[in-house]
């Protein structure tokens, strides 16, 4: 039948009552091309009622009355059982059917009408003439609507697992040969070209977001596997290239690389294949995400020896080789693919999407076998060009693309094509990149069929073989963040599939042979002996290989990744000797790189890898040597280092046993570089680095403590040294850990009193303090430390500074040497008539105190300095009057005698003292009335009354105060208001 209609009951729910749908399928050739639900579900999928429909005539065919088509039973009733049937039928739909069976009515009646024209009537019931095209049914609306409405969510709520969701329809649509694939397509193509955030991220300049970017990569890769159908027709092939012409020209269109080529000027056109270097990126044609689409649209399968590998395991040069058919075979007369590869792995991704997956595998070996022999013949070439490629230390890149982050992934397709093939059948094998399920698909051995039986290799084998020569291929960094981007993100996919393989004998014999080539490998190896400046780094690739290796063969891991662990990017300058590559121009500059804009990963990948070798390498002394001067050869981040030295110093000091003491000594070798590195450049982690690396030398034992006290000066400032190293060094705490005996605490005392006087020298304005603190135990030292700062008062130190340790040898109870630097920090002081409130004003008033404590010598010694050095009368008449309150010489020195007077202001040395204060009171007085306003008057008032007690201590004060008065008033008589109260209160 051609059409199949049912009712299909949903039966009631704890919320929802029984419903009975009306559904209506029309099929054609084994594949539904229309559908009718009543339940008006709308979806790009079936809703659930036509497939129950479906699924029931499938399963229970013999349930299901077959008619014929209506046509045959309408031809055999006559006239009054054809209007009976017409009659009945309106009358069963009257509401539905009545204007429509009133307008056809007329229409047959009127002798000219369109419906008389034609022959015969339609019948829904039969079939389609078998020329007539035939799809299932896609309903074109609603695939406009939901991915409209996907992109509107901006990869919102899971919205890019939806689109992804709907390519892997496609995809499937190609692979049952389904001609909906490329219409759906179609559809979801000029939805994404009328996603407004086109242009406005084009007006903004901005880049188009990266979840976005992956849709627009894998909707480009999605039409190079339409375009390049084996058996499309042509008018559907030119058909497909004006639309993907149409959509290239728009400006909206995202480009291949990136973003709008707002990617920093093109500093090199390093990867252009013209021989005239152009500094202007618009000489490059511009590539769209459909450039590669357009371009397979030239690409056709006519050729003879494409046929021949495709359609035949068996396929052999014939024994005697005509002359220009060593190209087309290997040596074993395996058939050779030699078109680009990219492009031949696209093909391979086309044959596979289309549903051919035995020709994909057919091709897919023999890329295979071309790859192997271009890698044998590029190790012939280079053995001969070795030396002198290693004199000049660089070397040239052959190949322009890479194919780790190629559009195409050409590496993953090739190995998902072998690994499909290896699949164990429990597993459904088609590949969904977004599935929920987290369990590894499990791979069997699969012998690779080719008429020459014991060639005893297998897909699997050849998956792990060219996913490594892929990873390992040598090739220039590309321009721009996106595709530099898309390289890392494409390896890290690479290696992930990788880690799903078990290593049995087989892989491991295929891996360690691979990575043998790798390494002898010249210019087309990543991990060859010399590599190009600019070249892709391996760490990623080698931290996989070095994991995998090392159970099986440690030498040849360890060779691998310690060649791995270098970044010429990096190295200070470019060598002389490449001249291919003329950007080398533009960085000489040692700093940072700044076309390179994923250096902060890579260089952290880098340290993953050397991370990992510490691991292993634990309690092997001469491994863990070189991988110490690989890492202090090739990282160049003192944070990184930072890092790894951490690392080392955790693995090396694990909580439930005893240390690892080689790893320990790497752990401090390598802290001490960072202090090397970071010494004079400004690093905000420095305090962190330099406290840890005390508790890392305090591991590693007393030697290692002594060690960095007597080479300070190389490691750190001084005042690291003296605050933070000398004093964790001597705390009780250090000195617990490593249960000294008496010798070995007295060598490290020394060490750190030796370190302190160096210290104070060098820098005694932060580190004095410190180092009579560290000298307080040694007579001798702590007499130098202080004479050091004897030596700086009166040059390096500041009055606060000076205080400080004044202050500090009172305390320690040297009163005469706290008197001494108090009375030098005075000679530093000016405190002007308005700074009452300066935060030196009680260390004036402590020293002063201090003064008259030791008696009355010290104080008319210290009296002088004071009148010189402060003119703020509150603070004069404070010292003024503690000075007068009490006698001095209360420190009570041994073999002075204290008289126990109090002294007079008349005689010297408070005489000077007083007649400073009153005259500092005077000045400040003509000060303030300069600029005085009303709302000040009152406290201005105040501030006359104190002065007047001050006067009041001189012998004459009040005619003084009196005289003092009268002068304001004659002075300032134009402030009225002002006087008035003057004289209000004083007469």
């Amino acid at each position: 039948g051609f059409h199949l209609s049912g009712t299909v009951t949903e039966p009631a729910t704890a919320t929802e009552p029984e419903m009975t749908y009306k559904v209506a399928i029309s099929f054609d050739r084994c594949k539904i091309t229309s559908v009718t639900c009543g339940c008006g579900n709308k979806d790009i999928f079936y809703c659930a009622h036509v497939v129950a429909l479906s699924l029931y005539r499938i399963r229970k065919p013999d349930q299901v009355k077959l008619r014929l088509p209506i046509s045959e039973t309408l031809f055999q009733m006559n006239r009054d059982q054809l209007q009976k049937f017409v009659q009945y039928l309106i009358t069963a739909h009257h509401t539905e059917v009545l204007p429509t069976a009133q307008k056809l009515a007329d229409e047959i009646l009127s002798s000219n009408s369109e419906i008389n024209q034609v022959h015969g009537a339609p019948d829904p019931t039969a079939g389609a003439s078998i020329d007539d095209e035939n799809c299932w049914h896609l309903d074109e609306e609603q695939v406009r609507e939901q991915v409209k409405l996907f992109l509107s969510q901006g990869g919102y709520y899971g919205s890019g697992k939806q689109l992804n969701s709907m390519f892997a329809k496609v995809r499937e649509m190609l692979r049952m040969r389904d001609s909906n694939g490329a219409r759906m397509l179609t559809l979801i193509t000029e939805q994404f070209m009328a996603d407004p955030r086109l242009s406005l991220w084009r007006q903004q300049g901005t880049g188009i977001t990266e979840k976005c970017r992956q849709l627009w990569d894998e909707l480009g890769a999605l039409w190079v596997c339409v375009v390049l159908n084996p058996h499309c027709k042509l008018e559907e092939k030119s058909c497909w290239l004006r639309q993907l012409r149409k959509w290239g020209e728009m400006d909206v269109c995202p480009l291949e690389d990136g973003n709008y080529g707002n990617e920093l000027p093109n500093i090199t056109n390093a990867l252009t294949q013209s021989s005239g270097h152009s500094q202007d990126s618009l000489a490059r044609p511009r590539r769209t995400v459909f450039t590669r689409a357009i371009e397979g649209c030239d690409l056709h399968w006519q050729d003879s020896h494409l046929q021949r590998i495709i359609s035949s395991d068996f396929y052999m040069s014939p024994s005697y080789q005509r002359e220009g058919e060593s190209l087309l075979f290997n040596s074993q007369g395996q058939p050779l693919w030699l078109e680009h590869v990219p492009t031949a792995c696209a093909r391979v991704d086309a044959l596979r999407s289309h549903g051919y997956p035995r020709e994909a595998l057919r091709l897919t070996v023999a890329i295979i076998n071309t790859l192997r022999l271009q890698q044998q013949r590029q190790l012939e070439i280079y053995k001969h060009q070795k030396k002198e490629l290693l004199q000049r230390g660089a070397t040239t890149i052959t190949n322009l693309e890479g194919w780790v982050g190629h559009p195409l992934n050409p590496i993953g397709c090739l190995f998902l094509t072998l690994t499909e093939a290896c699949r164990l059948e429990e597993e459904n094998c088609l590949e969904i990149s977004d599935s929920g399920d987290s369990k590894p698909p499990v791979y069997q051995h699969v012998p690779v069929v080719t008429s020459s039986q014991d060639s005893g290799e297998s897909y699997l084998s050849l998956a792990l073989e060219v996913a490594l020569m892929g990873m390992g291929q040598q090739r220039v960094m590309p321009e721009g963040l996106y595709a530099q981007d898309k390289v890392c993100r494409n390896e890290e996919q690479i290696i992930a599939r990788l880690q799903d393989l078990e290593l049995d004998p087989v892989l491991v014999q295929t891996l360690r042979k691979q990575c043998i080539l790798l390494l002898e490998g010249g210019p087309f190896s990543g991990l060859g002996e010399v590599i190009h400046r600019e070249s892709v780094p391996m760490h990623t690739f080698a931290k996989y290989l070095f994991s995998a290796l090392l159970p099986h063969d440690a030498d040849l891991a360890y060779k691998l990744a310690l060649r791995a662990m270098r970044l010429p990017v990096l190295e200070t300058t470019a060598p002389s000797g490449d001249v291919t590559h003329p950007h080398h121009l533009v960085s000489v500059v040692p700093s940072r790189y700044p076309r390179w804009f994923t250096l902060g990963h890579l260089e952290s990948q880098q340290c993953e890898l050397a991370s990992t070798m510490l691991t292993a390498a634990k309690g092997d002394m001469l491994r863990l040597r070189t991988v110490l001067e690989a890492i202090q050869k090739n990282i160049h981040s003192s944070s990184l280092i930072f890092k790894l030295a951490q690392d080392a110093f955790k693995i090396a000091t694990p909580a439930d046993s005893n240390s690892d003491t080689t790893l320990l000594n790497v752990a401090l070798e390598l802290g001490l570089q960072v202090m090397r590195m970071t010494l004079s450049t400004l690093n905000w982690r420095r305090r962190e680095m330099v406290r840890w690396l005390v508790t890392c030398a305090t591991e590693v034992g007393v030697r290692a403590l002594v060690s960095i006290l007597q080479s300070w000066y190389s490691l750190f400032t001084p005042t690291e040294a003296t605050s933070i190293v000398a004093a964790t060094v001597m705390s009780h705490n250090t000195i617990l850990r490593l249960s000294l005996d008496y010798p070995q605490r007295e060598e490290l005392a020394s060490c750190a009193r030796t370190l302190a006087l160096q210290c104070a020298m060098k820098d005694p304005q932060n580190c004095a303090l410190s180092a009579l603190t560290l000298c307080e135990k040694d007579h001798i030292a702590f007499e130098t430390a202080y004479q050091i700062v004897i030596d700086a008062a009166s040059t390096g130190m500041t009055y606060t500074q000076l205080f400080t340790i004044a202050r500090y040898m009172e305390h320690r109870g040297y009163p005469l040497r706290a008197f001494k630097l108090a009375s030098l920090a005075m000679t530093h002081l000016n405190l002007a008539y308005n700074q009452d409130t300066h935060p030196a004003i009680n260390d004036v008033l402590w020293a002063c105190a201090l003064s008259h404590s030791l008696g009355k010598n010290e104080l008319a010694a210290i009296i002088p300095l004071v009148v010189k050095s402060v003119h703020c009368a509150t603070v004069l008449s404070d010292i003024l009057r503690r000075c007068t309150m009490t006698a001095p010489g209360l420190a009570g020195i041994p073999g002075r005698r204290n008289s126990g007077k109090l002294m007079s202001t008349d005689k010297a040395p408070l005489r000077q003292l007083l007649d400073a204060t009153i005259s500092a009171y005077i000045n400040t007085t003509h000060s303030r009335l300069t600029h005085i306003s009303p709302r000040h008057y009152g406290e201005f008032i105040e501030f006359l009354s104190k002065a007047r007690e001050t006067f009041l201590l001189a012998q004459d004060g009040h005619i003084q105060f009196a005289q003092f008065i009268d002068n304001l008033k004659q002075i300032y008589k134009g402030k009225k208001k002002l006087m008035l109260l003057v004289r209000e209160r004083f007469g």
